[in-house]
């Protein structure tokens, strides 16, 4: 999903409740001698964060290389709401006080995970592109011959036109690729990383759910939004019982790989299945 944008916008992460976002699950225990499992360390800020890096600077790098002479453009749809809700709250500063938060919360949890932790091991960052590549396809797969089992629509699988395929046909393989990249991180952030976490908040604050109940409701319901979103806007498409069926098991699929792998692992298995599908 994308949308117009008046200027380049910018990211953010909640200044509280941090460590529980980027390390959903079970506790770390970063305590230890380092000698952490891959699945167990990779979960941590300091593989999750900075494997995440590379998503950011690239889109943004794209964005605004293809961007207009006065900074219009095509970005993720993600990316604006993002923007707009930092500017309606804060003004034209919104998107720079908001990046620097962004950045300074990231820093500061990448050191402190680093500090208690004594360091990374670079094999494991490959083994998380190699995980989040055959997750991309996997998942796609999974996804599709569900969604064909249930509805009978195995050719949508948004490469015939569905999905963002009809407006996208007219791209440059740059600007498919930039949406991408910012498909991968900020619907992944604003939609597992905050809404879910924040409905799985209010489920267990307002419900009175247990943490089990709160988590199933906050993955169904932001899989529906999730869902839902691709059809808001200029460029949303039209809506389809079979896409939205589609997206929705997505949204589900995405929050459990969130919650098992982390947001850096799910950031990049969003980014390569829509890169596979958009380019090849």
């Amino acid at each position: 999903m994308f949308h117009k944008s008046r200027s380049a916008s910018q990211n953010f992460l909640p200044r509280s409740h941090v460590d529980f976002f980027m390390t959903p699950g079970a506790t770390l225990g970063l305590a230890g001698s380092g000698r952490q499992s891959y699945f167990s360390a990779t979960r941590a800020p300091r593989y999750s964060l900075l494997f995440a890096l590379p998503l950011l600077i690239v889109y943004e790098m794209l964005a605004a290389t293809l961007s207009g002479p006065r900074g219009t453009g095509v970005r993720n749809g993600a990316d604006v709401i993002l923007k707009e809700l930092a500017f309606a709250a804060m003004g034209t500063r919104g998107p720079i006080v908001l990046m620097a938060l962004i950045i300074g919360a990231s820093v500061y949890l990448v050191w402190r995970d680093w500090k208690r932790s004594g360091g990374v091991r670079g094999a494991f960052f490959g083994g998380m592109l190699v995980e989040s590549s055959v997750l991309a396809i996997v998942f796609g797969l999974i996804i599709g011959t569900i969604t064909a089992r249930l509805l009978g629509a195995m050719h949508l699988l948004m490469m015939n036109g569905g999905g963002d395929g009809g407006a996208l046909a007219g791209m440059s393989g740059p600007t498919r690729l930039m949406l991408s990249l910012g498909a991968g991180l900020y619907e992944e952030l604003l939609f597992r990383v905050f809404l879910v976490s924040a409905i799985a908040a209010i489920g267990k604050t307002l419900l009175g759910l247990g943490r089990r109940g709160a988590g199933i409701l906050a993955a169904v319901v932001g899989a529906v939004i999730f869902s839902a979103f691709h059809y808001i806007g200029r460029y949303g498409d039209p809506f389809e019982i079979q896409s939205f069926a589609f997206r929705a098991l997505s949204g589900l699929a995405f929050s459990a790989i969130y919650l098992l792998r982390g947001f850096g692992i799910t950031a990049w298995t969003h980014a390569l299945y829509d890169t596979f599908l958009l380019l090849l």
